[in-house]
This record gives C-alpha cells, structure tokens and sequence, in this order.
C-alpha cells in the first residue's frame, strides 16, 4: 500500500482502539508512538526518537516534554501527549513554553486522534498560538495528507515545511472562517453583501430578512460549483478517447491534432516550493510564484515573466535547472534529483536580489 492508504488504515485502527483506552501512557503506546512509526522514525532509538527529553524551562530544572525527534543529534519536533479522552485546547501551553527553551523548529500537540502542528510564523523562536496543521485521524482529509507525508523521516526537510507552513496556516482559517459564514452568516458578512445589492438602509430588520437568503444563496452558489466541476470532469472523461491513428483516405488531409494541455506535476510543485524555502529570508514568500508552460515550469518574482528566478525542466530524461545571469541568458544545469537544487542556493537568492 501507498502513504495515504496506510495512513487511512492506521486511523480506523486508533479509531477502533479509543474506546479502550483509559490513560495517557496506553494512549503513547497504543497510538501515537505507532503513529510516528508509520512517518518512518525508528521508536525504539533513543537519539533518534527520544522519549522524555529534558527541556529546562526558566528556573524550573529538568522539565521533560514526553518526546522529541533529533535530527544530527538536535532536537527538531517537539511531542506533547495526551489521553485520546481529554481536549487538546487547554494544554498548548504547556508546548509553548518547551518550544521557547530548546532549537527545535516544530512542536506537535497530540492525543493519538487529533494532531496539531505548530511552528513559529509570528515571532521566531515563540511558538504560534495558532496551529498550522491539524491532523483529524476520524476526519482524516486527502488534502492534508501531502503536508503530513513532509514529516516523514525520508522527506523531511525543515526549510521546505516552515515555507509552506504560512499559507497552510492562512488557508485553513480562512476556510474555518468561511464555513462558520456559510453555517450562520454574520451582521457584517450580511451587510457586505447588502452594500452591493440593496439600496436601502440596513436596518436590523432588513438584515434579519436577508440573513437566511443569503445563507441559502451561499449554500446553492456551492453547490453550482461543485456540480459544475463534476460535469466538467465527466465531459473530459468523456472525451478523452484514444486518438486515430489511422491513415486518411487518399486525396484528404489530416485534420491537425489539439494543443497538448499543461499538466503541472507533484514533481514540478515540490520543486517550487524547495526555491520558495531557499528564498524565504531574502523575499516574501508569497512573492515567489510559480507558471507552468509547454516546455518548461518558470518560478518567478511578483508573477512577472520579466523576473525570472529560475526554471524548472523535469519531463526530459534528464532533470534541470536554469538560472538567468544578469542579462538574463539562462544556464542551464543538469541535476540528479530535487534535492541538488539546495547546491544552488546562492545563485538564487543572487538571482531574485537583482529584483529587489
């Protein structure tokens, strides 16, 4: 089985087990150790997956948090667990204050069914209040299963999680506040809507009365997306036909095939956003934006196709990796995987200054 299926299997067994549970220490061993067993780390090693670890917080002498993950001897994640029974929402703090004594990037508060990844977006080395994941092993999604693989022990790589970690974070909340919109619109919502659509004065009655129209407006809007993404996508498999490749009759031409589409690949995304991870001290990440084209996957500044970074080509046999010099004349180098592009970290941070 693939990561995601795995991942779906482990949850309906944590899921099954919950019921059985009745401490902290049956939760660790029962559910979250295996669960990081499953991202690949080796449990039973102790300089590398570290139960217990030290983490003096102020004058408070030999404060343990229950594990931490070391990479290179350095503790990188930090673990807080607690009974699959108990609510997550009262003991970030506790997480708060180990992340604030020790190097470690990224703490996880757990109670074997709910994860919750933290980092420090908002001020360096101060964890967020906020998480920037949330992992629901009952309510597992397949958007997030991508964001969860990062942490495995093959890919983990620090710098490309924290550069994805500040729109993961925005993005879930925007999306928490739109539901909460969509499920019981607020006087504001209402009246942003109104301004648009309504002359007269926007009274508490006149917004009581629009309150469930526009609920209802929102709901049916979605639901003609939805169904249109779904007729779409019947109408291309219905579409998508082998091609002739017969000979034409005699005396008649061929009649010319369709523009090949462009397919942006996983590859090509992870690509992007290793540079948006090399380029996160120099710019905003948000200013580091990628375009796909027919022959190749351009990554630039400000989305503006005169301020290349770079470009990307990983369709040939060979992968590469072109990089403009001053008058914008690319080099074009040849890599072996995504991970040589880390080689050419100055050159890009060279390459995206030119713009600054």
């Amino acid at each position: 089985m693939g990561f995601n299926e795995d991942v779906k299997q482990f949850a309906q067994r944590v899921s099954n087990l919950k019921s059985g549970i009745a401490t902290e220490e049956a939760t660790k061993m029962s559910m979250i150790v295996p669960f990081f067993q499953l991202l690949g780390y080796d449990v039973f090693n102790p300089s590398e997956f570290c139960p217990e670890y030290v983490a003096d917080v102020g004058i408070k002498k030999g404060e343990k948090i229950d594990y931490a993950i070391l990479i290179d001897s350095t503790p990188t994640v930090l673990i807080e667990c607690k009974w699959c029974g108990e609510s997550l929402d009262r003991h970030a703090s506790q997480l708060f204050r180990y992340f604030a004594t020790s190097p470690a990037k990224f703490g996880i508060l757990t109670n074997g069914l709910l994860y919750r990844f933290y980092t420090d977006l908002d001020e360096a080395n101060k964890m967020d209040l906020v998480p920037f994941l949330e992992i629901d092993m009952e309510n597992l999604k397949d958007s997030q299963l991508p964001e969860l693989k990062k942490f495995c022990k093959a890919n983990f790589d620090s710098d490309r999680i924290f550069s994805t970690a500040e729109e993961l974070k925005y993005t879930n909340m925007i999306k928490s506040a739109l539901q909460n919109e969509l499920d019981n619109p607020s006087e504001m919502f209402v009246k942003n809507i109104l301004s648009s659509i309504y002359d007269g004065p926007k009274t508490q009655k006149v917004i009581e009365k629009f309150s469930p129209i526009i609920k209802r407006s929102f709901s049916s809007l979605i639901g003609e997306i939805v169904n249109q993404k779904i007729s779409s996508a019947l109408s291309s498999e219905d579409n998508n036909v082998a091609p002739d490749t017969s000979e034409p009759p005699a005396g008649e031409k061929m009649a010319p095939t369709a523009e090949p589409k462009i397919v942006t690949t996983e590859e090509e995304i992870e690509a992007f956003y290793i540079v948006r991870g090399i380029l996160a001290g120099t710019v905003p990440v948000e200013d580091v934006v990628h375009r796909d084209t027919e022959s190749y996957f351009g990554i630039l500044y400000k989305d503006n196709n005169r301020k290349p970074i770079c470009r990307i080509n990983l369709d040939k046999k060979n992968k590469q990796l072109l990089i403009p010099d001053e008058n914008k004349k690319f080099e074009r180098i040849y890599i072996e995987s995504l991970n040589d592009i880390y080689q050419y970290k100055e050159r890009l941070i060279e390459s995206v200054k030119r713009y600054l």
